[in-house]
């Protein structure tokens, strides 16, 4: 019973939470505090589910009690329950930051309603056990955060909401189509089930299948070429919004390239992995590089979220317990550090006036702590010591040294130096020059707003000063993707994992 509880908590409670939210529209007290209060349950009971997987290993749920692969499954191993740890924290700061940031005519269209399923949508995508319904979940995602991205009706909003939309259905159809296709061949969609059934099928078949797969999630993940849809929408909701977007919504689609690309489509990996390992350097140069080219500070953001993605990628393609180990890290540290430097970018708006280069400056005379705030995520982003991105850049590295990737590395090392310029290019503009004439420095904002910028900044700084107890988890998290007969054993049973250890062999 505990069990059951603590694996449908992270999808229920925001469910609930969004029901009674709805229920008092036009009570929008009401509404605050609900969303308020479940994202810090949600926070707080994540963190109960991870270290209950620690010590007991893979939890499972069979909804209604049918047994897998008949029933709806749960699954929270490692990496879903580290994935749900996170998104919890993101809730949570996302809650206190919009309380500040959201105005009160996006709060009367339903903001905190959407907010809450969105927060659902995404913990149901981290546990299911099965593919159709890792695509309900996507489906939740994207009608909540479409409208949620269009909410205010401003043109730039309408027209990158028009592209976020658009890409995100094909997404859904490759995925749709791929789901029954992977159905004809092998009659399940249970994930544990499908790695042995996998086995037994053609290995071109397959191939096939999980290259139609790596484009449904490389949609989702914004990997190159699939990615242009994320910088044109990213940058035109409120702050708030954006902020939980980048730090979460593209994870999603990692999450399930990861979980797709170690668990289901290992029969080939010379060749998928190889595809991957292309595409994630790809991935890195195109981003970075297009951030080098903005003058906006949130296109800027927008842009490295694409290149840190390659990173991630890097991780999965180079397919050692390191590397995995790096990915998982890798997530981590990039969801809070993106999603923080979002919530500085919205400071900088309020203090300076402006999201442009152009249009700022003098931030850092006038309002240090600013600065400060900005400068511990920003350098946790470009890789510098002890800050967390230091250690995730270093596995991922170190996991390419180790197999003699050596293309790769140089790609990463380069992407690494071209996102010091861009954090430079935002410091210089709009914390050290001089603001432009006649613009003024506006007064302090809400207290609301700091908050979760300074948690999120402390978070960052714990994961590199103490770093061991993390990296332990995500090194955890490898050993179950590499061993994928201990996740169908905890689905299925002894047996089938006894299966499906007779079919690798």
């Amino acid at each position: 019973m505990t069990t059951s509880w603590l694996l449908i908590s992270p999808v229920a409670l925001p469910l609930i939470a969004a029901a009674v939210a709805f229920a008092f529209t036009g009570r929008r007290g009401v509404q605050r505090r609900v969303s308020t209060t479940a994202s810090l349950i949600l926070a707080a009971l994540s963190v109960v589910l991870l270290v209950q997987v620690s010590r007991e290993g893979i939890l499972v749920m069979q909804a209604g009690g049918w047994a897998a692969p008949f029933g709806i499954s749960l699954v929270a191993d490692h990496l879903a329950a580290i994935m749900v740890v996170i998104s919890g924290v993101m809730a949570a700061a996302t809650a206190v930051y919009a309380l500040a940031d959201i105005d009160p005519a996006r709060e009367a269209m339903g903001y905190h309603p959407l907010f809450l399923v969105l927060v659902a949508g995404i913990n149901g995508a981290f546990l299911t056990g099965d593919l159709f319904n890792m695509y309900v979940w996507f489906e939740v995602l994207l009608i909540s955060s479409f409208v949620l991205l269009t909410l205010g009706n401003r043109r730039a909003q309408l027209e990158g909401g028009l592209k976020y939309v658009a890409v995100n259905l094909v997404s859904s159809l490759f995925f749709l189509v791929s789901i029954g296709l992977i159905y004809g061949l092998t009659g399940t969609l249970n994930m544990a089930d499908l790695a042995i059934a996998l086995r037994d099928a053609p290995p071109g078949l397959v191939t096939v299948l999980g290259m139609l797969f790596l484009v449904a999630f490389g949609i989702k993940a914004a990997i190159f070429p699939l990615f242009f849809w994320l910088p044109a929408s990213y940058h035109t909701p409120p702050v708030a919004i954006s902020a939980i977007f980048a730090g979460m919504l593209t994870k999603v689609g990692v999450y399930a390239l990861i979980r797709a690309f170690t668990l289901l489509f290992t029969q080939d990996v010379g060749w998928t992995h190889q595809v991957l390992l292309w595409l994630s350097g790809l991935t890195m140069l195109t981003g970075v590089l297009g951030a080098a080219a903005q003058n906006e500070i949130r296109k800027i953001l927008s842009f490295h979220i694409i290149s840190q993605i390659g990173y991630m990628i890097m991780g999965l393609a180079l397919y050692t317990p390191l590397a995995l180990a790096g990915a998982v890290f890798y997530l981590v540290h990039h969801i809070i550090v993106k999603a923080n430097l979002f919530f500085v970018a919205g400071l900088v708006r309020r203090v300076g006036g402006s999201f442009e280069l152009a249009e700022v400056g003098g931030l850092y005379r006038k309002r240090p702590f600013l600065g400060i705030l900005f400068l511990i995520p920003a350098f946790s982003l470009a890789g510098f010591p002890p800050l967390s991105g230091f250690w995730a850049k270093l596995v991922v590295v170190l996991a390419a040294v180790e197999v003699r990737s050596w293309a790769i590395v140089a790609v990463a090392l380069v992407v690494g130096l071209l996102t010091i310029y861009s954090m430079t290019k935002i410091w210089q503009a709009a914390f050290w020059t001089p603001a432009p004439e006649g613009r003024e420095i506006g007064p302090l904002p809400s207290r609301l707003l700091w908050v979760p910028v300074a948690a999120l900044a402390a978070i960052t700084i714990v994961i590199g000063l103490w770093s061991g107890p993390f990296l332990a988890l995500a090194e955890a998290s490898a050993r179950e993707l590499l061993d994928p007969a201990g996740y169908v054993r905890a689905v299925l049973g002894p047996d089938a994992a006894a299966a499906l250890a007779e079919v690798t062999r």
